[in-house]
């Protein structure tokens, strides 16, 4: 990644510096959602969440969105969502689910509404950085002093418990898969490979000193390489490839665009068929069994059970409710019932049906294609001058890559931080569909005018 010039903004300026501080902290809380409730119980974690809340309903009240600037295809696909509990098979489950997704996205709305591109991006990869370093310097102590598994405060496991449920197995120095303040060895590991995108990103603009380039680089390679997961180095190649072709686009004139396009087609198309055909071996190199540890059947009971209500869905409750049917033994594996479809798409599916799902692909269309946009297409300034490239305009389109291939096998696309990180694009590249930031518009119109 390379950038012509500096990205430069002021974020030292009092209104600047606690909008900033907000966003830092909105990521924090939401990166930290299994972090809290590991740490203060489901309790502290509803305290915090509720503070949060309460904070972005005064930023966006403060800040107003301007409706024109707002998705619509977003908040069409909220309204269905919304819509959903008057025939969810699950009401109090769905009021609770709904509840959820709308404080999430305010949230999201709260951190857009506040603040231009590059600061969202600076309070990301601050909250990014510190919960990688965090886990990592988590996981020594547990090492090194501990010795002994940890459990989360809201759990007994003096009785034995599945391994799944340990906050942390105490597995730095015995050659095992370390799972973070996350308590999730998966979880961590997206989060390390968010970090390390955010960093270089933010590293190649000039928006970060050398020395937080290189711990967050250097601590989000030591947990994506602690943690081995597969799900993540899939979406690390994905994240790869878009950056390649990207940068291949950019470096071809606009007149031979289309034998780019049609060479990267052909490789994908190649690569996928290797992929289906070395599946077994390639699994197996990647430590991982042939159902996909587990999920192939998680899958087939969500399947059997949405074909029930193919149009529509059961109703929206975003991450499943335990104390719902048919959430209570739907996706159980060696005693731990987990509560997601492990596919944010067929989840989608499963909850709203298929017009959710045309709803939400629509969505994902549109982000994706302005997100392209933002990476590929040099922007005018005015009297024929263009703007220089930045490595920011690089940042949703990669973003997105991760986020889209990782919902492949996980479900927190469409919760938490995943949900939110989500809105906060659509919204961003919808407010701004040229790249342009709020820190270029006073360019443009000096040069234009």
């Amino acid at each position: 990644m390379t950038s012509t010039t500096p990205v430069r903004h002021d974020a030292s300026a009092p209104p600047a510096r606690r909008s900033t501080l907000f966003a830092t902290l909105v990521f924090v809380v939401l990166f930290g959602g299994d972090v809290l409730r590991n740490g203060t119980s489901f309790w502290g974690w509803g305290l915090v969440c509720g503070a949060m809340v309460i904070a972005a309903a005064v930023v966006v009240v403060r800040h107003p969105p301007r409706l024109r600037h707002l998705p619509r295809l977003l908040a069409l696909w909220l309204v269905f969502a919304v819509a959903s509990i008057a025939w969810s098979q699950y009401p109090a489950a769905s009021a609770i689910g709904i509840g959820a997704t709308l404080a999430t996205t305010l949230g999201a709305l709260a951190v857009t509404a506040s603040l231009p591109w590059p600061l969202i991006v600076t309070a990301l990869g601050r909250a990014l950085r510190l919960h990688v370093v965090l886990s990592l310097l988590f996981e020594v102590v547990v090492g090194a002093l501990v010795r002994q598994p940890v459990c989360p405060v809201y759990l007994d496991c003096s009785g034995g418990v599945p391994d799944a449920f340990f906050w942390s197995r105490a597995e730095l120095f015995t050659g095992g898969r370390i799972q973070g303040l996350q308590g999730n060895s998966n979880i961590l590991a997206i989060l390390a490979l968010l970090a390390l995108v955010v960093t270089l990103v933010e590293a190649s603009s000039r928006s970060v000193s050398r020395v937080t380039a290189r711990v967050g680089v250097v601590s989000a390679v030591l947990a994506l390489v602690l943690t081995r997961s597969a799900t993540t180095l899939a979406c690390a190649v994905a994240v790869a490839l878009v950056l390649l072709l990207v940068v291949a686009l950019r470096r071809t004139p606009t007149a031979g665009r289309p034998r780019v396009y049609g060479l990267a087609a052909v490789v994908v198309a190649v690569a996928a068929v290797a992929v289906a055909v070395a599946r077994g071996p390639l699994l197996s190199l990647a430590g991982r069994s042939g159902d996909l540890t587990g999920r192939t059947d998680i899958w087939a009971a969500v399947l059997d059970l949405g074909v029930q209500h193919p149009v529509v869905g059961w109703g929206w409750v975003s991450y499943w409710i335990p104390f719902a049917q048919p959430f209570t033994d739907l996706a159980e594996r060696n005693g731990v019932v987990y509560l997601q479809a492990h596919d944010a798409y067929l989840d989608v599916w499963f909850q709203l049906g298929w017009i959710g799902l045309a709803l939400f692909a629509l969505v994902v269309v549109g982000v994706v294609v302005r997100a392209w946009s933002w990476a590929t297409d040099r922007r005018v300034l005015g009297l024929g001058v263009e703007a220089p490239w930045s490595a920011l305009d690089l940042l949703p389109v990669l973003l997105l890559a991760a986020l889209l291939v990782h919902g492949l096998t996980e479900s927190r696309l469409i919760v938490e931080w995943g949900w939110a990180l989500f809105v906060v694009l659509v919204v961003v590249t919808r407010r701004d569909p040229w790249g342009w930031t709020d820190h270029d518009r006073p360019v443009a119109a000096a040069v234009s005018g």
